[in-house]
């Protein structure tokens, strides 16, 4: 599959949502992430800020849920406008009547793991999702370093992906850059979420684009 790049609002202008969604609108995604102060220590945005998003812009948007009790809010997310919703194992009651429901309700299911959390434990739920989310630093706070540790991860991620023979994405989040895009997607990610690296260019818009030339090339995908 053709490398996506999920620009991270979390590093844009909270005051100027909207226009920081049109300057990255050549994106395949909008990355929106959500924290309650609980499952991680910070807070951000929650579904009436969803819902004026996708109001305010054609990119859709990848909705990732850093909340306890997902199984009960994550509904109200595909219902403000979600194209993607990801929910994280660790916070989840019942992951696969989750996904399923995300599924039933016309989004696009994903499961984020946690540094520490292992894939291997979770790999019979693989067939029930459309994208995993490997978090390359802890989920909480935008700028932090990438973690060259979560590699490894990748590689068996995809492993486990392509032996079940399943057309789904694996995603990363956390310290992408220019200088970090190239080792994720040769470990076997397709899917970018990057924050700092776009919206603290100059040129948003041509971040995104430099981004996915350096995917592509390292991955020899179409357009490199």
């Amino acid at each position: 599959m053709a490398p996506q790049i999920s620009p991270s609002i979390l590093s844009a202008d909270f005051s100027r949502l909207a226009d920081e969604a049109k300057a990255v609108e050549g994106a395949d995604w909008l990355h929106v992430d959500v924290m309650d102060n609980h499952f991680v220590p910070n807070l951000t945005l929650g579904v009436p800020v969803v819902a004026s998003l996708g109001k305010a812009t054609e990119t859709p948007l990848d909705c990732h849920l850093m909340i306890e009790d997902p199984d009960r809010w994550a509904p109200q997310y595909i219902e403000a406008g979600a194209g993607s919703v990801t929910f994280h194992v660790e916070a989840a009651a019942a992951p696969v009547r989750l996904a399923r429901e995300i599924r039933a309700k016309g989004a696009r299911a994903s499961m984020a793991l946690k540094p520490a959390t292992a894939i291997e434990p979770y790999e019979d739920l693989l067939p029930e999702l459309d994208m995993l989310l490997v978090m390359t630093v802890e989920p909480g706070f935008g700028g932090q370093a990438f973690l060259d540790i979560m590699l490894p991860k990748i590689r068996r991620t995809r492993q486990l992906i392509d032996r079940h023979g399943l057309q789904m994405w694996l995603q990363v989040d956390g310290g992408v850059s220019a200088e970090t895009i190239e080792r994720c997607a040769e470990a076997g990610a397709d899917v970018f979420v990057a924050g700092s690296a776009v919206y603290s260019a100059d040129d948003p818009a041509k971040a995104v684009r430099e981004l996915r030339h350096l995917a592509e090339k390292a991955t020899g995908a179409p357009g490199s």
